[in-house]
C-alpha cells in the first residue's frame, strides 16, 4: 500500500466571501486540518506565549512608522509574527504534512511546492454586505465599511510580503466568485476540481 499523497490547499479570500466557511467544508471533505487564526495557537504550543497578544498583529502589514530594523533585526511585532508564520507553514509543508490554510500568503510562501493547490475566493459586494451584516449584526453601511477596511488590510499585508498582487487571478490555480453558487456549492465545485487535480497522482 502506497504512501498517501501530500495535499496542501491554500485559500485566499475577500472578506465576506465565505472563504473560511468554504475552506472548512473542503478540509472536512479531505479529512485535513484547517489552519487560520488557530495557526497562532499551534505555533505557541509549549512556548509560553500569549496567543491573544499575537492575534493583534495577525495578517497586519509592517507599519514603518512604528518599527525600525537594526542589523537585520526588527522591533516590528507584525513583521516578526508574519515571518514566524511563514517559517511555520514552510516547516509543515517540508515535513510532508497535508492541510488547508486560509490566508497568510500561503500561495506565495509555498510557491513551487508540487502538493499545493491555490484558490482565491471573491464575491459580489451586495452579497458580502449581506453576509457580514448578518454574521456581525451590523447595519449595511457599517458592514460595507468593515469589508472595505478588512480587504484593504489584507491587500496591504499580502502586497507588502509578496511579489505578486493580492487577488490577481494569475497568482492562483483557480479564482471563483462564491456569489454565483453560494458557499456549499462553491465548496462542492472546488472539491471536484481538487479531486481532478490529484487524480492519477497517488503514491504507489
Amino acid at each position: 500500500m502506497g504512501k498517501q499523497q501530500q495535499l496542501i490547499i491554500s485559500v485566499s479570500r475577500e472578506y465576506g466571501s465565505g472563504g473560511h466557511s468554504i475552506a472548512q467544508i473542503i478540509a472536512e471533505e479531505f479529512g485535513l486540518p484547517l489552519y487560520d487564526y488557530n495557526l497562532l495557537t499551534h505555533m505557541a504550543e509549549g512556548k509560553h506565549v500569549n496567543v491573544d497578544e499575537l492575534k493583534k498583529y495577525d495578517e497586519l502589514p509592517r507599519l514603518r512608522v512604528f518599527s525600525k530594523t537594526v542589523k537585520g533585526y526588527t522591533n516590528s511585532p507584525a513583521l516578526n509574527l508574519a515571518m514566524a508564520q511563514f517559517d511555520y507553514i514552510k516547516k509543515l509543508a517540508n515535513e510532508g504534512n497535508s492541510f488547508v490554510i486560509v490566508g497568510r500568503c500561503a500561495e506565495s510562501v509555498l510557491k513551487g511546492n508540487k502538493a499545493l493547490i491555490s484558490i482565491f475566493i471573491l464575491g459580489d459586494m451586495k452579497d458580502k454586505i449581506a453576509n457580514i451584516s448578518k454574521e456581525k449584526n451590523l447595519s449595511h453601511s457599517k458592514a460595507e465599511n468593515l469589508i472595505f477596511k478588512t480587504n484593504k488590510k489584507r491587500k496591504r499585508y499580502h502586497n507588502y510580503f509578496c511579489e505578486t498582487a493580492w487577488g490577481d487571478s494569475r497568482n492562483y490555480d483557480i479564482s471563483i466568485n462564491s456569489s454565483r453558487l453560494g458557499y456549499e456549492r462553491t465548496a462542492e465545485f472546488l472539491i471536484k476540481y481538487i479531486k481532478e487535480r490529484t487524480a492519477g497522482k497517488k503514491g504507489h
